[in-house]
Order: structure tokens, then C-alpha cells, then sequence
């Protein structure tokens, strides 16, 4: 388990590497509730790169859960995202609150996103 931290802008733990061994450990420390989901889309990433005979599925995979625990791994951004995600959840699609969190969570990963590309 991660150790308590108490500036939410301070990471919980190091970045990882950009593989699925490393992605895995990190996502067990930062948000183990996600570790089914990441397993399955691994899966379906690995058999659609078959099928398709392309890397695309699992570079799309790697980059996908790289943002992920970027966000996970630092508590202020993993808390709002999960505010915006259960906003974007629980509002109908007319309400402005709708649109305000689908922007939050946007703007989320592309912070991540640049965060990662600076590194």
C-alpha cells in the first residue's frame, strides 16, 4: 500500500515504466479496484493486435493506463477525477454540470498526458 501522503499535488508513489509489468505493480499500489479492468482490456489489446496484425491495440493499451496511474498516482488529481466521473455519471447530459465535469476529466488527462511527454 502506498504511504499516507498529505499534499495531494505530491506523487504517492515513482512513476513506472511504460510496461504492463510495471503499470500492474503501480496500479496494485495506487488503485487496486482497477487491476480486473486493466487485465481485461490487456486481453482484448493483445487479441485485437492479433487480429489485426498491428502494435496500434497495445500501444493504445500501454498509453491509455500510463494516464491512468499518473492521475491515480497523485491524490489531488486522482480525487478529482473521481468527482468529475461520478458527476458525469449521475447528470443528465442537458445539465451544465454534465459538460463542466466531461471538461474536468479532460482536462485531467491532457495534464497528465503532458506531464508524462515532460519527464
Amino acid at each position: 500500500m502506498a504511504a499516507h501522503h498529505t499534499d495531494p499535488t505530491e506523487p504517492i508513489i515513482p512513476r513506472p515504466e511504460r510496461t504492463p509489468a510495471a503499470l500492474r505493480v503501480a496500479l496494485a499500489q495506487v488503485a487496486p479496484h482497477r487491476l480486473a479492468d486493466m487485465g481485461r482490456q490487456e486481453d482484448e489489446a493483445i487479441a485485437l493486435a492479433a487480429q489485426s496484425r498491428s502494435l496500434g491495440p497495445v500501444l493504445q493499451f500501454l498509453e491509455s493506463w500510463v494516464v491512468a496511474v499518473e492521475i491515480a498516482r497523485l491524490p489531488g488529481a486522482a480525487a478529482r477525477l473521481r468527482a468529475a466521473e461520478y458527476t458525469a455519471q449521475n447528470t443528465d447530459r442537458d445539465d451544465p454540470a454534465w459538460r463542466a465535469a466531461m471538461d474536468e476529466i479532460r482536462a485531467l488527462h491532457t495534464a497528465a498526458r503532458e506531464s508524462l511527454t515532460h519527464e
